[in-house]
């Protein structure tokens, strides 16, 4: 028996970029989180200490930085391709690359009515994600860009259900034609390959899939949220060609009528108590059946 080193791989973790497009007296903000993760024959600066082919973390950083102002940052996912590319292409020990960014966002402060030029407020708790794979050199490289969002919370005060559940010994929970149903979506998507020729439009695509599955939840009379991630899943898909696959998760945001018949006060719907723990976790993914399967691109940067 022998004890091996399995696997490895580093980068540098959550640097912060803000980027400010000053070209006109009206500005424009990205605001980013972007964490680098190189993969390539490391394995000297484990067992040896040899740092021959390790380009450190701070250069990554660097990059990270200054990639914000060379590459435009037209949208998320091309600013991660970019870094990607360069680190696989231009940094001989580096075999494969994943550049993972948080994107965070914001309006513009109102005064008198009229958007102010250089003032913003963040958005809320949503977050757009993106998450590049570059693997190889020359025609054997291979391409994943995943897209997403997370912590969009989402909430409907009706027009959902849930009956004729599986009841044993231990259920208690009664049935009910009308409840409220809220969740923190959290979803990832990822392109075909026809997404990747220079000029696609992700921040399009982004909107487009946000955009639909806001509606399938409003309109969509829901009869558990296992049905309305579906629906939402499908009809992003369908709304946008160029995905391949879909993973969702949402959280199920219990309220429950609060007793006031007790006070004397009748509740008709209309006073909840939001349970955030325990929760119910719902988890789907949603595919193309004629995409080919891409473990890859769903790898992370740990690997814990």
């Amino acid at each position: 028996m022998a004890i091996v080193l399995a696997d490895h791989q580093y980068g540098k973790a959550e640097n912060r970029v803000v980027r400010f497009q000053r070209d006109t007296a009206r500005h424009e903000i990205v605001d980013l989180n972007v964490t680098s993760t190189l993969r390539g024959d490391f394995s000297d600066a484990y067992l040896a200490g040899d740092q021959a082919k390790v380009l450190p973390t701070d250069t990554q950083k660097n990059t990270i930085y200054s990639y914000a102002k060379e590459k435009g940052l037209t949208s998320v996912e091309t600013y991660a391709l970019d870094l990607a590319r360069h680190f696989v292409d231009d940094v001989a020990p580096v075999t494969g690359a994943r550049i993972d960014v948080e994107s965070y966002l914001w309006d513009r402060v109102v005064v008198d009515g009229v958007e102010h030029d250089h003032s913003w407020v963040r958005s809320g708790t949503e977050v757009r994600t993106a998450a590049v794979t570059v693997d190889g050199t020359g025609a054997e490289q291979v391409t994943h860009v995943v897209a997403g969002l997370k912590d969009l919370v989402v909430l409907k005060s009706t027009g959902s259900e849930f009956k004729g559940f599986l009841v044993d010994g231990y259920t208690t929970l009664p049935e009910t034609d009308d409840r409220v149903m809220a969740t923190s979506l959290s979803v990832a998507w990822r392109y075909t390959p026809a997404a990747l020729a220079d000029g696609y439009d992700f921040d399009a695509a982004y909107e487009t899939v946000r955009r639909t599955m806001l509606g399938v939840f409003a309109t969509l009379h829901s009869s558990a949220l296992q049905q309305t991630m579906w629906h939402m899943g499908r009809s992003a898909l369908e709304a946008v060609p160029e995905i391949a696959e879909m993973r969702l998760s949402a959280p199920n945001k219990h309220h429950f009528d609060y007793d006031l018949a007790r006070f004397g006060v009748e509740n008709r719907g209309e006073v909840f108590h939001a349970d955030d723990r325990p929760y119910g976790h719902i988890h789907a993914r949603i595919v193309r059946d004629d995409e080919p399967a891409a473990p890859l691109a769903w790898e992370t940067g740990s690997l814990l």
